[in-house]
């Protein structure tokens, strides 16, 4: 019997996957380097302000999700993180509606590597962000 699949728009993932890699990697190398403002050409006050953007854009499009698209995705993190399998997939989301609490989008956000473990869960169903265009949604 073969899994039953992710009803979530894998655009909507896909998206996600590119902002969090986008919040993720803006500002590396910038901080903790010992520059100031004169010496970097403020660089770093504008790596804040980008992050700061980035991560109220993520939040936003993951607020406003509906609960079945959040609780989805949680359960494709989980998976790609190896917590679930494919033939678990009902189980997962039914714990990610069940562990519901605050923001889905912090909680996302907060997990090191998210993007890498929704394109792996994506994955896992032969799905993948290839071809995804940022200007579809």
């Amino acid at each position: 019997m073969d899994p039953e699949m992710p009803e979530i728009n894998t655009d909507k993932v896909c998206f996600v996957i590119v902002k969090a890699r986008e919040y993720d990697v803006q500002d590396d190398g910038l901080e903790g380097e010992g520059s100031n403002a004169t010496d970097d050409n403020f660089a770093s006050v504008y790596a804040t302000d980008k992050s700061d953007s980035v991560r109220r854009e993520l939040k936003d499009f993951i607020d406003g999700m509906d609960e079945d698209e959040q609780c989805e995705l949680v359960a494709l993190c989980w998976l790609g993180r190896g917590d679930f399998s494919t033939e678990e997939w009902k189980i997962a989301v039914a714990q990610a509606r069940s562990r519901r609490q605050g923001s889905t989008a912090d909680y996302l956000i907060g997990i090191p590597l998210v993007s890498d473990y929704l394109e792996e869960g994506l994955s896992k169903f032969d799905l993948s962000c290839e071809g995804f265009e940022m200007g579809r949604l």
